[in-house]
């Protein structure tokens, strides 16, 4: 496995956004993540991609026996083959304007391989710029082609009533189909642990150290929290597996599905790993050690070391930077800009226009997610004015013609889907019987009728661009920071921007990322508060007091870690945070008794 020359990566986008980046960007040293979930849109782009490469197609029918993970191993194993060509074409092109091995080396950040490559373009003598050339050739590894499991999209499999064995699951059947293929990579698990999943990982072999220590097959945790990162890698580590990297993402301040902690910042949380990086893997690898040793495998002598990475929010080479070397991280991901790349993810130009006139009433944390999860949405996506469209002519809710999200036994006993027609008929009519006030009533059925086809809108994109559904609406899973960005880029540009060479930036008065965030929590604080005050909340005035105390102790934090910004960035963002201090002290909470 090699490791990328570059310091960020692309994140996993809806279902769709990202179906194929890994086969635009992998060949230029970019890793980027592919999302498991929708089998069938998997198998749809393979079929493409099989036609457009003279590749061999023979369709896995979603009635075959173990379709889902046969369809995902198929995909993903033409994926590893046609990057491998790819990287060949770049290995072998001439080091000339335009080419891709030019590409590959000009779009570097300012490391020693990049000053290598400097050294070749000022080499005249031709023998000695020959070898140098030969060097870099063979040093024009791909990125990493990763995939991610939302380990909460786990449905369990029925045929004709009757549910299959666990193992068929949505989330372990994806799992089989990664283990299977023959990729080597990580994949991403996010949304919380899975018990039955995560003990699942040891079952195949690609996980675990071979007799050179290595993995083949490494995973990634994506979490909001040490405590998280700390339950679940233990959680692995005694089915003897290693955790490899800990993605810390924004709580708030992100794209998609949304994990709020109860008021945990994202740079106080940076901090905690930061301090006790070394004390994890101390904890972690005894337990990895003797979990190994109780099964025979073989026991590294040196623990395998953990990467740290960081995304959500991030908008300027200045904040990049700040986060890599003060938090010392590995790398940092960066998921909503890219969506103003066309030849990087998955957005019709449709939507491309609506993402460029965004406001900030159009980017929302909304209800969308049949999950129940806080999730982030473009309100003037296709797929919102169906959705709006389906209320007005009497019809809410979805036919939910894929049933990923097929999780809710409220009214069933076989799962179905929240966003879905029956469902939403069901829950309103039981609603109305409830003894609700006018607010109250108003307020529950708004949440009921805002869910979402999002497991089949979010493929919406590429089914467009494809031509596999023209019919389709899309939605846009867009974070807030898409409202910085005014106007499409290519990949040169915006990795430029990453580093610095360039600035994409359109919105003078962006706030810095931990600022927004903090406004986020404080906005989400707020939203909670109010569902709280109409007895449609679970939570307890104990969580208003500690979410506040978190808020309060991370803007001492920023008030302290302002003293590193540079001046022009450190009087704003004091400014800033002494507003959002004011604010959060004088909102009225729920008083413990």
């Amino acid at each position: 496995m090699h490791h990328s020359p570059h310091s960020f990566h692309i994140p996993v986008m809806g279902t769709g956004f990202t179906i194929d980046t890994p086969l635009r960007v992998a060949k230029y040293g970019i890793s980027s993540v592919i999302s498991l979930v929708d089998d069938v849109l998997i198998e749809q782009v393979r079929k493409v991609y099989c036609e457009k490469y003279g590749e061999p197609y023979e369709e896995i029918n979603g009635r075959d026996p173990d379709a889902r993970a046969r369809r995902i191993t198929a995909y993903l194993n033409l994926v590893e083959r046609l990057v491998r060509q790819q990287v060949e074409a770049v290995q072998a092109s001439p080091f000339e304007k335009g080419s891709d091995i030019t590409r590959y080396y000009e779009m570097l950040p300012e490391t020693p391989l990049k000053a290598s490559y400097r050294e070749m373009l000022a080499t005249s003598e031709p023998a000695e710029r020959r070898q140098k050339q030969e060097m870099l050739r063979r040093e024009a590894v791909p990125g990493s082609i990763d995939v991610n499991i939302m380990t909460k999209v786990d449905r369990d499999a029925y045929v004709n009533g009757e549910r299959l064995a666990p193992e068929f699951g949505d989330a372990m059947a994806a799992l089989r189909g990664y283990a299977n293929s023959t990729l080597c990579s990580s994949v991403v698990l996010s949304a919380g642990i899975n018990q039955r999943l995560y003990t699942y990982i040891a079952a195949f072999g690609d996980f675990l150290p071979g007799e050179e220590h290595e993995i083949k097959k490494k995973i990634v945790l994506k979490v909001s929290d040490y405590r998280s990162a700390l339950v679940q890698g233990k959680f692995l580590a005694k089915r003897g597996l290693w955790v490899s990297e800990y993605r810390i993402e924004s709580g708030l301040n992100c794209g998609g599905h949304a994990f709020p902690t109860e008021g945990h910042l994202l740079g106080p949380v940076l901090e905690e790993f930061k301090e006790k990086r070394q004390e994890l893997i101390e904890i972690l690898h005894p337990i990895y050690s003797k979990a190994l040793a109780s099964r025979g495998a073989p026991v590294p002598d040196v623990d395998h070391g953990v990467r740290i990475t960081a995304q959500g929010g991030i908008g300027t080479a200045l904040e990049n930077a700040f986060l890599l070397t003060y938090y010392r991280l590995d790398g940092t991901g960066w998921g909503t800009p890219f969506l103003l790349v066309p030849e990087v993810t998955n957005v019709d130009p449709a939507h491309l226009d609506k993402l460029l006139s965004a406001t900030n009433g159009d980017v929302c944390l909304s209800d969308s997610s049949p999950l129940g999860i806080p999730f982030w949405n473009l309100r003037t996506s296709a797929s919102e004015e169906a959705r709006r469209q389906r209320i007005v002519e009497g019809k809410p809710g979805s036919a939910c013609p894929k049933g990923f999200a097929a999780l809710n036994t409220e009214f069933t006993e076989i799962p179905v889907c929240p966003a879905s027609r029956g469902y939403v008929k069901r829950k309103l009519d039981h609603l109305a019987e409830q003894n609700l006030s006018t607010e109250q009533l108003a307020s529950a059925r708004e949440s009921v009728l805002a869910k979402a086809c999002i497991c089949h809108d979010l493929a919406g994109g590429t089914m467009l661009k494809y031509d596999l559904s023209p019919t389709a609406t899309p939605a846009i899973c867009c974070g807030p920071n898409v409202l910085n960005f005014r106007r499409l880029a290519t990949l040169e540009e915006m990795v430029a921007h990453i580093y610095g060479r360039l600035s994409l930036i359109a919105n003078a008065e962006r706030p810095h990322m931990f600022i927004k965030e903090l406004m986020l929590y404080v906005d989400y604080l707020r939203e909670e508060k109010r569902k709280f005050s109409l007895k449609l909340s679970a939570r307890t005035p104990e969580y208003f007091q500690k979410f506040k105390r978190n808020l309060i102790a991370g803007i001492e934090y920023y008030r302290c870690l302002a003293c590193q910004f540079i001046e022009e960035q450190r009087s704003r963002f004091l400014e800033d945070l002494k507003a959002l201090q004011n604010e959060v002290e004088r909102m009225p909470l729920p008083d413990v008794a």
